[in-house]
């Protein structure tokens, strides 16, 4: 994650220009690349300086290690640094979660899950009223489903899903803010699709694309290709 100087992180909300940002891990850290400056590559920092941040300003501290800070605060034009969680056992999620429940540096949950039916269903509603269609990418999700119909994921909910190797359990829909309308690939922002979420897909005060997904029993692999199915109901 990259953090502020007050340890607060940084996010496309504030920043879309970190949509230029290349990330390719590897084995033991990261290399960072961006049109116009050389690549950067970086160790997990097993001995780095300690720091306390947060996810955003209103979360908990939780213990985190400085990666980097040069190449990233020239890149951003202020100060700022690349840390890295070296436990990820040390953040409870907030809701729909059990006890032994964790998650790292992401917004809220460990896991999203989209659909690409309910992608061209929104696309349709797009070019209906004579808007450009957004890729996948603008959802930013983990795991990409095909082969079921549109917005069947809002009936996983409160179920168990088995992909691969991995059971997870379906516990919310995703609602949806302001980066949804930045281009991944030029960071340039715009209305939609937020816009047409808030006509066509408006649950309370939340604009709904995607569920969240927490794993559930074992680790295990998931591949390209793998079969999904619904379990049996969350109790």
């Amino acid at each position: 994650m990259i953090v502020d100087a007050d340890g607060v992180g940084i996010t496309q909300r504030e920043a879309p220009e970190l949509t230029q940002i290349s990330v390719r891990p590897r084995e033991g850290g990261l290399e960072l690349s961006t049109p116009g400056r050389p690549p950067l590559d970086v160790n997990e920092p097993h001995d780095g300086p300690k720091a306390f941040v947060r996810v955003f300003r209103h979360k908990d501290p939780i213990p985190a290690r400085v990666a980097e800070s040069g190449w990233i605060g020239a890149f951003l034009g202020r100060e700022a640094r690349l840390v890295w969680q070296a436990d990820p056992t040390v953040r409870p999620i907030s809701s729909h979660a059990e006890p032994d429940d964790r998650v790292s540096l992401a917004d809220a949950f460990p896991v999203l899950l989209s659909n690409e039916a309910s992608l061209s269903a929104l696309n349709d509603w797009l070019v209906e009223a004579g808007q450009e269609p957004v890729p996948m990418t603008r959802f930013r999700p983990n795991l990409v489903v095909g082969g079921a119909a549109a917005w069947d994921e809002d009936t996983w909910l409160g179920k168990r899903l088995r992909i691969g190797e991995m059971t997870f359990r379906a516990v919310s829909a995703c609602g949806r803010c302001v980066v949804t309308t930045t281009d991944q690939e030029t960071g340039d922002r715009g209305r939609q699709p937020l816009r047409m979420l808030g006509e066509r897909r408006r649950f309370g005060t939340e604009l709904r694309f995607a569920i969240n997904l927490i794993p559930y029993g074992p680790m295990g692999l998931i591949r390209l290709g793998d079969p999904v199915s619904v379990v049996l109901a969350d109790s």
